[in-house]
């Protein structure tokens, strides 16, 4: 993490597109090596301290150096990922991956090349490779129209407000058409050398190839809500994040709390690296989550049946408002990730009024208002008894690329932490009491790690 580190620096301050950029092959060495030393940790301890995917994934034997290298190094993945675990690898070189499961119909075995056991993989690489490269031709032609030149020119403010919303929906689509093409090309020379293999599909009897998954660009561009958008996102970085940072910072029989969040948060930053476009984004797509979360769980209730197992016939102009909703705030959020620079990223949020950080804030406001509590009050009157159900079955989910699910939770879990500390100290005999005011502010700040 600290090599990669220099070297996003290095990228950064040295600024020069003309030099060869290494830092894309670091971040996925980091998910490599972290996650591969962790499973050798996992290795290390009895069955009942480890939860089912740290028993699947644990290393109980040190690989030999050739199986090793040949791991980290894997060349179809090398330089874009997609990032996997080193249990994948040995079970596709020992070729077990492709054992059929106790129970399945023989019949229903994949079709192999002579005594090979890989099955033939040919044509979903090669659909992958047509996808990928179409993806490249189009970013070659929508960048040439959706650039940053074009909305940090002048011309720029001589569109309408809508037109330049428009405009920055399309900047952040021709972006992201370089990731599809990229990542669809990698998956497809995973999918060929059979490591993409994910066994056969139960209810269609079909083949999966889609082990390495790394975007979906279809849940990306329909997501009606922010957590579809980010989890279709960077697939295998989702689960290096959750898997290897905010699940193993939490203590054994804990739930995860606002100090896995802020890790996972730390370390997600880090790793993309020190651009102040990063950052902006980040954080205000902390409070987009928020956002979203509250009009799922306070509005979306109203456009279903009270049993919320069916649509109402309203639910189509919801779900439009939801889409049209998450696209908007999203090309917004996600412009400092592209412009990269701080004062570039204020200058365009700037020519669009700031739309998205006040339709956030106008959300926030009403939530944290009585409106809620009439929202709460009409929900329980209309669903009851589902509601109380369903409510309690509900779950926050690990961050997505290590942004919080929920500050305001990660602010209250903070001070709960704080009054924890000062019993604590009153039990063992000590004269702690409870700080108030700026003081308090500053015990949670130092909690959270950031100001409030």
């Amino acid at each position: 993490m600290g090599h990669m580190s220099v070297s996003h620096l290095y990228r950064q301050f040295a600024a020069s597109p003309e030099k060869v950029d290494i830092t894309g092959a670091q971040m996925v060495l980091v998910m490599k090596l972290t996650a591969f030393c962790w499973n050798v940790q996992d290795g290390r301890l009895p069955d009942k301290d480890l939860a089912d995917i740290q028993r699947e994934r644990a290393i109980r034997h040190i690989p030999s150096l050739l199986d090793y290298a040949g791991y980290v190094f894997f060349f179809p993945a090398l330089f874009a990922g997609p990032a996997f675990d080193y249990v994948d690898y040995r079970s596709w070189i020992e070729t077990s991956m492709f054992t059929l499961p106790p129970g399945t119909d023989p019949s229903q075995a994949p079709r192999t090349r002579k005594k090979r056991k890989i099955p033939r993989s040919g044509t979903p690489a090669t659909m992958k490779a047509i996808a990928g490269l179409a993806w490249i031709l189009m970013f070659l032609k929508f960048s040439s129209w959706y650039n940053t030149d074009l909305v940090l020119g002048d011309q720029y403010m001589e569109y309408s407000f809508l037109r330049r919303v428009w405009i920055l929906e399309m900047l952040g689509f021709s972006t992201r058409l370089k990731y599809y093409g990229v990542w669809s090309l990698t998956e497809g020379a995973c999918i060929l050398s059979g490591l993409g293999y994910k066994g056969i599909d139960p209810k269609t009897g079909r083949v999966q190839w889609n082990r390495l998954q790394n975007v979906n660009p279809w849940g990306i561009e329909s997501a009606q809500n922010s957590r579809a958008y980010l989890e279709n996102w960077n697939i295998n970085t989702n689960a290096w994040l959750r898997n290897y940072m905010y699940l193993r910072v939490t203590p054994k029989g804990k739930k995860p709390g606002f100090r896995a969040s802020l890790a996972t948060f730390v370390t997600s930053a880090f790793w993309h690296g020190f651009y102040p476009g990063y950052y902006l984004s980040f954080v205000l797509a902390a409070f987009v989550q928020t956002a979203a979360k509250n009009v799922r769980r306070y509005v979306r209730p109203f456009f279903l049946t009270p049993d919320g197992q069916r649509p109402t016939p309203a639910k189509r102009y919801y779900d439009i408002a939801t889409y049209l909703a998450t696209q908007s705030v999203f090309c917004f959020t996600t412009a400092p990730f592209v412009l990269l620079t701080f004062s570039g990223s204020l200058l365009v949020w700037a020519r669009v009024y700031f739309y998205a950080v006040l339709m956030i804030a106008a959300s926030m406001a009403i939530f944290a208002s009585p409106v809620k509590g009439w929202l709460v009050r009409e929900l329980d009157q209309r669903n009851r008894p589902a509601l109380s159900k369903r409510r309690s079955q509900e779950t926050l989910g690990s961050p997505l690329l290590g942004l919080p699910n929920d500050p305001g939770r990660d602010v209250d879990e903070a001070v709960r932490e704080v009054r924890e500390e000062v019993e604590a100290r009153r039990r063992r005999g000590g004269s702690a009491t409870m700080p108030k005011g700026e003081e308090l502010k500053e015990r949670v700040e130092a909690k959270l790690g950031r100001e409030l």
